[in-house]
């Protein structure tokens, strides 16, 4: 079995953080959401993996590199135009071959890996096999609607009357004959090819086409609020480690993880809660669940529930909140007082904000 990963998306929801980087990059507990999925296709026994990438993507060839990290193989695909799923599995038959896949949405986190999903996939060998949470509102997903004996009868993509519950989340097994429906289907309304209408073509033509719940945490990390929702809980499994130098006057509660060459000086940290590399914090305090990268400086402020990226500054700034700040930000005060700010601040920016 083959997998295949697609990470050549755009990122519009978490702009502007993402107008000069891979959103499947940007970091949950300081990791790259998209390192969660490899390391699930690894535990999954499958090692042979192929990046579906945008063309100029060399942030995420840098970061993953041959795969070995991960202990997978992997070959790099571009796409050159978004023209949907099916169509980044049309490109990539070559790679894929004859042999069955799992495909896997890269801004997706699913809690518990995907390894009991394909062995059961290897078991039962159907034509697809597509993995379904329920959701209070499936509007905005593939909605899969199933028979009693929990096969799929039909799929949707967004309805705007859902027949069911069932979202499709991010994770596909399908055997070769997906080839033979991407060939039949046409481009949708919005010009791209549907893998939603490849399954659909499976079912019409009385396929085996499965479906697997899952009942445990699932994200798309495709905007703000759910990416800082799935740092939370990963946070909130994270295992405490000082590593790096705090001194005799700070204050760590709870889960912290403090990584070699950070500092803490002076200050407040709240678990869960982890500060990167080359980190230095002085005069502050850190709520929970913050995630904190490499070579930031947080001087007397106070930070929670945020995710900040490498070499990000926070000087005099006591309350930020519910935030995603990117790469070489600074963010500063200014003489007035105000009670909290909230940013989705983009790489290289600097803002001065009222006290």
């Amino acid at each position: 079995m083959k997998a295949l990963v697609l990470a050549a998306g755009s990122g519009t929801r978490l702009r502007p953080v993402t107008h000069t980087g891979a959103k499947q990059l940007v970091p949950v507990a300081n990791k790259p959401v998209l390192f969660y999925a490899l390391e699930a296709i690894a535990e999954a026994g499958i090692t042979d993996v192929a990046l579906v990438v945008a063309p100029g993507s060399d942030d995420i060839k840098e970061a993953v590199g041959d795969g070995s990290a991960f202990g997978i193989d992997v070959t790099y695909i571009c796409q050159d135009v978004p023209l949907g799923l099916a169509h980044a599995v049309l490109i990539s038959r070559e790679f894929l071959g004859d042999e069955d896949f799992l495909m896997y949405l890269g801004d997706n986190f699913v809690a518990g890996g995907v390894a009991g999903f394909a062995e059961e996939f290897r078991r039962s060998r159907p034509s697809a096999r597509i993995l379904l949470t329920r959701v209070p509102d499936a509007s905005a997903f593939g909605v899969a609607e199933l028979d009693a004996e929990g096969r799929v009868r039909s799929l949707e993509e967004k309805p705007e009357v859902p027949r069911s519950d069932l979202a499709v989340m991010g994770v596909y097994l399908f055997s070769p004959s997906i080839h033979e429906a991407i060939r039949e289907i046409k481009p949708s309304a919005r010009g791209e090819l549907e893998i939603t209408h490849a399954i659909q073509w499976l079912i019409e033509e009385d396929r085996d086409v499965r479906a697997a719940l899952h009942t445990g945490y699932w994200r798309d990390t495709g905007n703000v609020a759910d990416m800082l929702e799935v740092n939370r809980h990963v946070l909130d499994r994270a295992v405490g480690a000082i590593e790096g130098e705090v001194d005799s006057e700070s204050r760590l509660t709870g889960a912290v993880r403090i990584a070699p060459g950070a500092r803490v000086i002076r200050s407040h940290i709240e678990g869960p809660a982890v500060i990167g590399s080359g980190t230095v914090v002085t005069d502050s305090r850190i709520a929970p669940h913050t995630s904190i990268g490499e070579d930031c400086t947080i001087t007397a402020s106070g930070i929670g529930g945020s995710i900040l990226l490498r070499g990000a500054t926070v000087h005099g700034v006591p309350a930020v909140t519910a935030s995603l700040i990117g790469r070489h930000t600074t963010v500063t005060s200014a003489p007035a007082e105000v009670p909290a700010h909230q940013l989705v601040l983009g790489d290289h920016t600097r803002v001065t904000l009222a006290r």
